[in-house]
């Protein structure tokens, strides 16, 4: 091991007019390369005890078998996704992580406010093969709760591990009783299969567009279906997808969302068109009272998509397509979960002194495909840029101050949507474009759309150290669109 320096905007209204025209749009019931019917299954839940939750982290590869088709994946502790870390605030979380893949990889704890110092959630850090790293999180005692995940973050790597099944769920607990509630964990994933049995690569259609697998999965496996009580249910949702937005809705049931990147919602929202971009979670309090609930799914297409089939990009399309599906049992759950006041959440409008910062986020132009692909996917490096800059693991973009509030704007100079997102400190959406967010809103990533911008604020508490910033198209990190800030 060495060291070196190196959107979710829920929204409404994404329907069916966003579906791109010219695409197929698949259902249940011609998607040919669905199974039959599997039942879902969640990840080992490994649970804290006595404010410690103290694990080994082992990534290799499995064999499995993914929408009928068999698949040499990667894994963390043999299963896809990894196991679900469940913790509290104030808990210590401490993983013996261990490489068994054959190549460089490391470990970073999506959303969780902890250090990144050292070996806390620090992306700098650099496991060899064969090699073991001791990582220590201690969450404080009033982190949000809600739902986070874990995923590489090798540079130059992270679409890759992560595109090839390197990802697990992490709930920090609400802390209260939750009754006869059923908590379900649901990490969605997309993979595509090459012939002799592989995880796809990336062409530079697909870098340059982000990768989108050919099957989508929930909890690595392709429209599962579970039973479902009548009563309450919390869904805990993971978009662990590389590229691919999703736009979901429950079906069959009354829900709303409750939470979003781990924090409150000040007005819970109908589980309806929820827009979720690579990285973001959602938490859905659901409640079936009769009938089948599904959560389906539909395609938000790229812009710039359009007519890129036959150039590496996949065009398949979905519409209302059924990610899971839940089978009524007719059984009644007495009790349930009553809704809770929202965490009081520092409202940074309020902050007295504040420094305001741009960024702008830029990428390789579609009307220079042809140059590029004449001098193959070298061209593209260096033009994958904030504010102009290609990541640099020996540069510092970004100094704040300790303890200091910030104002972000945050520009998308390109033709398509780029998830910004920021380790450690989570940011509070002031505006999208020119629209106001009344509500206090944290997210850890964030949508910024086409040649648009949104504002947000920063609290730089808790924590000095360096972290980077970076576009959650995780092949637009790799290829640069990253940079480093650093807290003292």
């Amino acid at each position: 091991m060495s060291i070196s320096r190196r959107n979710l905007f829920v929204a409404t209204g994404v329907g069916a007019a966003a579906i791109a025209a010219g695409g197929t749009a698949l259902t249940l019931e011609n998607l040919a390369t669905a199974a039959s019917a599997q039942t879902m299954t969640e990840s080992k839940v490994l649970r804290s005890k006595n404010g410690l939750l103290d694990i080994t982290l082992t990534a290799s590869y499995i064999n499995k078998t993914v929408g009928g088709q068999k698949v040499r994946m990667l894994a963390y502790n043999g299963s896809v996704p990894g196991p679900t870390l469940w913790v509290k605030p104030g808990d210590k979380l401490r993983i013996k992580f261990v490489n068994n893949l054959g190549f460089t990889t490391n470990l970073h704890t999506h959303g969780l406010h902890v250090s990144p110092e050292r070996n806390g959630d620090n992306p700098f850090v650099m496991i060899e093969n064969g090699q073991t790293f001791q990582y220590e999180y201690r969450l404080p005692i009033d982190h949000p709760a809600g739902t986070f995940w874990y995923h590489p973050h090798h540079h130059g790597q992270a679409a890759n591990q992560t595109f090839g099944g390197l990802y697990g769920a992490i709930i920090v607990d609400e802390g209260i009783n939750m009754g006869t509630v059923t908590e379900r964990v649901m990490v969605i994933s997309d993979v595509s299969i090459t012939t002799d049995g592989q995880v796809s690569g990336a062409n530079m259609m697909s870098k340059m567009m982000g990768r989108e697998g050919d099957l989508v999965m929930v909890n690595g496996t392709v429209q599962p279906t579970a039973s479902i009580n009548r009563g309450e249910e919390r869904w805990h949702i993971i978009n662990a997808c590389v590229s691919r937005n999703l736009n979901l809705t429950v079906a069959g049931a009354p829900a709303k969302v409750i939470h979003v990147d781990g924090h409150p919602l000040v007005t819970p929202t109908p589980a309806k068109n929820i827009l979720m971009s690579p990285g973001n979670r959602v938490d859905l309090l659901v409640q079936p009272a009769g009938g089948d609930v599904t959560l389906n799914y539909t395609t938000v297409p790229h812009p710039d998509s359009m007519g890129m089939g036959g150039m590496g990009y996949s065009t398949r399309t979905y519409k209302n397509y059924p990610l899971a599906t839940f089978k009524d049992t007719g059984k009644k759950v007495a009790g349930g979960m009553a809704m809770w006041s929202p965490a009081n959440e520092e409202d940074l409008r309020k902050a007295s002194s504040v420094t305001k910062r741009s960024f702008a986020l830029n990428m390789p132009s579609m009307n220079n495909m042809g140059g590029m692909m004449g001098g193959g996917m070298g061209n593209m490096a260096g033009q994958f840029t904030i504010n102009g800059q290609s990541f640099d693991p020996n540069r510092i973009d970004t100094n704040v101050k300790f303890g200091a509030v910030e104002e972000w704007t945050i520009s998308n100079k390109s033709t398509m949507a780029h998830p910004f997102h920021l380790h450690v400190w989570p940011m509070q959406i002031l505006a999208i474009g020119s629209t106001k967010i009344t509500e206090v809103r944290y997210q850890d990533v964030v949508n910024i759309p086409a040649k648009g911008q949104v504002t947000v604020r920063v609290r730089f508490s808790d924590y000095k150290g360096m972290a980077v910033y970076h576009c959650h198209i995780l092949d637009h990190e790799d290829l640069g669109m990253m940079g480093i800030i650093q807290a003292s």
